[in-house]
């Protein structure tokens, strides 16, 4: 579990759900929702793991000095180019014995073009397809510098959000490539069960 600012779960827990609110009042009234406008009036908030301060992970960075690009199937069938840029190292720990624990790795990738664009982590794991929107789930990093091997930075599984091709199919979303295809049930950030 990663270092909390103040040592304080219960502000982490607060902004958390602060921000979830914030994102159901997007979805329920912005013209740019991704939820179709005929069905806006029925849309009651989006369905969420109950926040989980242990997969609120530090992972250790491997920056790539020569990123490779990797080619990644969109969900209308096209590709996309990526480069990674880095390999983040973390490690679950769970007390629940249902649940799997150890040392794991994502890639984090960015579009060939700006630098300035946040690290886009897409992953799938033992939720993807039941708990979970069968194409995956995002997150981003923003980290407040230029990563360099060694670093340490937060990730927050509990961040992880639902594309938006989900909700409507005039939007086009990468699938997470199988590198970071992870083998441990991650039930945190957004659930979606209407697959």
């Amino acid at each position: 579990m990663a270092d909390f600012p103040d040592g304080d779960v219960d502000r982490w827990r607060d902004e958390l759900e602060t921000k979830r609110a914030e994102k159901d009042e997007f979805f329920a009234d912005h013209p740019q929702s991704p939820i179709p406008p005929e069905e806006r009036d029925d849309f009651d908030g989006l369905d969420y793991f109950d926040p989980d301060p242990d997969y609120r992970v530090v992972a250790t960075a491997e920056v790539h000095d020569d990123p490779e690009v990797v080619l990644m199937e969109t969900t209308a069938d096209r590709e996309m180019r990526y480069l990674r840029t880095v390999t983040l190292e973390f490690d679950v720990e769970r007390e629940d014995e249902d649940l799997e624990d150890g040392t794991f790795e994502l890639a984090g990738y960015q579009l060939e073009s700006p630098d300035e664009e946040p690290l886009f982590v897409p992953f799938r794991d033992k939720t993807t397809g039941q708990q979970s929107y069968r194409g995956g789930r995002y997150m981003e990093l923003a980290p407040d510098r230029d990563l360099e091997t060694g670093d340490e930075i937060v990730v927050d599984f509990n961040l992880a959000y639902t594309p938006f091709c989900a909700y409507s199919e005039t939007f086009d979303c990468p699938l997470p490539p199988e590198e970071n295809w992870l083998e441990i049930t991650i039930p945190a950030g957004e659930r979606f069960e209407s697959n």
